[in-house]
């Protein structure tokens, strides 16, 4: 068995400033974001319908904002509603951790929406863009819960050579599938290449952003079977975890637009 290396979740302390590689993770991910989506943005096809490396830093800016608002408010309405309801003023405690994907989701569809109506582009125009930029700053994220000992995995048979003991989680030694790694290799590296190499030649609009909800979704609902489950939270209807459940619909939305894709491409 291996045993978590405890790394030390501050980074570097300048005096009373403390930068923590959760933040820096972060930091990357935007990075990441904003040097591939000036990739994609001087494809010809998107250079044929005006995009700029200017856009890409005002969807940046955009999407910072979602990723953000979007991501805390989700996390308290998805997991911990009664809680927040109680304690109205720790909404506002980020520093205190709690973040929801799903929830960061949808602050960046409303992002990219609001986005779209203000420079007058087509909503899936602007998605198709940004969906193949995405899971390199997932991945980024996932290191960050690596490093930070949270969102640990199931106990796991301990003869598997990665099984992990997390002493964050004062369970005794239980070794465990390090399944933010896992969410790593499929939610980063692996969505990644299947949406970088898919969006290499222009695809019928709405197709790209179709084909990352459906992956996500999909490599999501896979991953969560290794996952923990939030401790305040259980396993829900049918054994599954409220992160599955959040799955199903996203992976839905994304095979209705790959259907609408098809359609208005042959109308």
């Amino acid at each position: 068995m291996l045993v978590h290396p405890q790394f030390d979740p501050v980074a570097l302390s300048l005096g009373p400033i403390q930068i923590h590689w959760y933040g820096l993770t972060y930091l990357v991910a935007f990075g990441l974001f904003w040097w591939l989506a000036r990739l994609q943005a001087a494809k010809p096809w998107h250079v044929q319908r005006g995009w700029t490396a200017r856009d890409v830093e005002d969807l940046l800016f955009y999407g910072v904002l979602g990723v953000v608002l979007g991501g805390r408010l989700g996390y308290v309405l998805f997991y911990k509603p009664a809680y927040y309801l109680a304690h109205p003023l720790e909404v506002l405690a980020v520093w205190q951790g709690g973040m929801s994907f799903h929830g960061g989701l949808l602050g960046v569809i409303a992002a990219m929406a609001l986005y779209a109506r203000l420079r007058r582009r087509h909503f899936f125009e602007v998605t198709d863009l940004i969906a193949p930029c995405v899971p390199t700053g997932l991945a980024s994220g996932r290191v960050g819960n690596f490093i930070n000992g949270e969102l640990w995995g199931r106990a796991a048979d301990p003869s598997l050579p990665w099984a992990m003991v997390f002493p964050q989680a004062n369970d005794g030694g239980i070794p465990r599938h390090p399944s933010q790694l896992y969410q790593f290799a499929l939610e980063g590296v692996l969505l990644f290449a299947i949406l970088w190499w898919f969006a290499r030649k222009p695809r019928p609009m709405g197709r790209v952003s179709g084909l990352f909800l459906i992956g996500y979704g999909a490599f999501r609902f896979i991953a969560e079977f290794f996952r923990e489950p939030d401790a305040f939270l259980g396993l829900r209807a049918f054994d599954l975890t409220q992160g599955q459940w959040l799955s199903l619909p996203m992976m839905l939305a994304g095979f209705v637009i790959w259907w609408w894709s098809g359609r208005r491409r042959k109308a």
